[in-house]
């Protein structure tokens, strides 16, 4: 029976919904209004070809993404006003009891809908990122890389939902703080584990050999008193041709990851200025602060769960006449991004702002002038349009843009 919760939930979907499509609009109509020419400040450092390639890139995302929108949409529905939710609760729960229904219960939902992405997922990287050159990946890689993924959630995911469903069902009304406690404890050591043990069933890292490109940054770590257990080359190649580079893990555990495909197109010294970028995010706490502001949001989050897991009118609300704390669970990381997608844009704009600090970090310890030669190479290899919608930068992007990044480097 539907209640003011369903009618909420209803309104927050269509606004999302809507929101999403309206903003997609705008991104289109902005990119192919500003495909014909380069903005002014790239005519001398990007061709028109490429400019034009990057448009299109996005403009086929962006379109493609609609389509996700409108899957995304329907799953939901369907889990919930739909009966899907209350259908796997009617198989399962006369089968088992206890933690094996909920794991059971909530596995099968994860396994719905891997099982509905998994064309998207093989449109995105067959179709799209192979029309404009960015795909690497064969489908025997794509297979395997998705049993790895399917292995590492059962052997990994599996012991952490028995232990949140126990806690949930143990603990009393406090369950809530209990789960929290757990959950930072393993989100912690993942931190330290994934270097070492779950990035390599990946990619391929070794150690950077380019002895000369080594010394030269070994000297900024050493000019920014970081340290780390080592410098690594990872096989990106073997996947796609966009080019990164990324620090990884925590702690003593801490190492600097380059893509094979970012050493392969820029310079020692623009490859010094984008690791001094980095080294930015590590000076400011960055990532310390987002691991904080993530066991922040996560402890309102199950708060509020906390309060709903037990209250009938949450689960008639959307669409289930069952109550349990799995389908608790379950049901409420289903239709909560829903209701905080609006806050989208703020998470966005505090991303942008470390962005900003890293690149001041950069352009003081290194060179202005070679991380925007190293950027706008990066911003041709990878297609990121120069000419995105304004709103939409501000709804999504967690980077500036171009124009606007740059030519704060430019004023350094």
């Amino acid at each position: 029976m539907p209640n003011p919760l369903s009618f909420a939930f209803i309104a927050a979907l269509l606004l999302m919904g809507v929101l999403r499509l309206w903003l997609a609009r705008r991104q289109i109509a902005h990119v192919s209004a500003h495909r014909a020419m380069v903005p002014a400040g790239f005519t001398e450092r990007i061709e028109l070809a490429a400019h034009q390639k990057a448009a299109d890139y996005t403009i086929a995302r962006t379109r493609f993404g609609r389509i996700a929108l409108a899957i995304e949409v329907a799953i939901l529905l369907a889990f919930t006003f739909g009966g899907g939710l209350q259908a796997l609760d009617d198989f399962w729960s006369p089968r088992l009891a206890g933690l094996s229904y909920g794991v059971a219960l909530i596995f099968s939902v994860v396994f719905i809908s891997a099982v509905v992405d998994l064309p998207l997922a093989l449109y995105r990287q067959f179709v799209i990122e192979q029309r404009f050159g960015f795909n690497r990946m064969t489908l025997g890689t794509f297979l395997t890389d998705l049993l790895k993924q399917v292995a590492l959630g059962l052997v990994i995911g599996t012991p952490v939902l028995l232990v949140v469903l126990w806690l949930m069902e143990r603990m009393g009304q406090w369950w809530w703080l209990y789960v929290w406690f757990f959950w930072c404890a393993f989100n912690l050591l993942l931190l330290f584990i994934y270097p070492t043990w779950i990035a390599p069933l990946f990619n391929k890292f070794a150690p950077l050999e380019d002895a000369q490109l080594r010394s030269r940054v070994e000297a900024l770590l050493a000019r920014c008193g970081f340290t780390s257990s080592g410098l690594f080359v990872m096989d990106g190649s073997r996947r796609s041709s966009h080019g990164n580079a990324y620090f990884t893990g925590f702690g003593r555990t801490k190492r600097i990851v380059f893509f094979d495909t970012l050493l392969g197109r820029l310079q020692s010294s623009e490859i010094e200025a984008v690791l001094a970028h980095e080294l930015g995010h590590f000076r400011h706490r960055h990532v310390h602060k987002r691991i904080i502001m993530l066991f922040v949001i996560s402890l309102t989050f199950l708060a509020v769960l906390g309060q709903l897991i037990t209250a009938e009118w949450f689960f008639a609300g959307l669409g289930l006449h069952s109550q349990n704390t799995a389908l608790g669970l379950i049901l409420f990381f289903l239709v909560g991004p829903v209701f905080t997608f609006l806050l989208t844009p703020l998470l966005s704009l505090l991303s942008r702002r470390d962005e900003y600090q890293a690149d001041r970090y950069a352009a003081t310890n290194a060179s202005a002038s070679e991380l925007v030669t190293a950027l706008v190479k990066l911003y041709e290899d990878n297609a990121a349009t120069l000419t995105p919608d304004p709103l939409h930068s501000l709804f999504y992007d967690s980077h500036p843009p171009a124009a606007l990044r740059i030519a704060r480097l430019q004023e350094a």
